[in-house]
């Protein structure tokens, strides 16, 4: 059986595609993460200095699937970037969280330390998406 054939196959099944759209997502996030500590300058290492962390605790964050909003807005913030989480309806764009101090005011999540993250975790889902920008 060729490759084509076996992806055709597995994409086939009940469920698959979201599947896929998940992984994909869980990538985007991790490969994202790392882009933005590497265009800062930034080892692992030097990142976990700057929040207070180990370096083990930043290789796990960049691989995580599931990250609380408030962890990635610090994370963000460390490498320079400002962390917004706007729904996208039609349309219509709501930023629900922005951590940029000078936007319009926004919903922001209680603060307390990346050592002990928020219970909620921030799920991508087709139902919400959510835009990163970095300054």
């Amino acid at each position: 059986m060729s490759a084509k054939s076996w992806e055709k196959k597995v994409l086939a099944k009940p469920g698959a595609a979201a599947r896929v759209a998940e992984i994909e997502d869980d990538m985007r996030l991790a490969a994202g993460l790392t882009s933005l500590r590497e265009q800062a300058g930034l080892s692992q290492r030097d990142l976990a200095k700057r929040l207070g962390v180990s370096q083990p605790r930043i290789a796990a964050i960049e691989r995580s699937k599931n990250v609380t909003v408030e962890l990635l807005e610090q994370y963000v913030e460390a490498v320079g970037g400002h962390l917004r989480v706007t729904v996208v309806k039609g349309n219509k764009h709501t930023t629900l969280i922005t951590s940029d101090r000078h936007a319009t005011p926004s919903i922001r999540p209680a603060a307390s330390s990346i050592k002990t993250p928020a219970k909620q975790t921030a799920r991508r889902t087709p139902a919400r998406a959510a835009t990163r920008k970095s300054a």
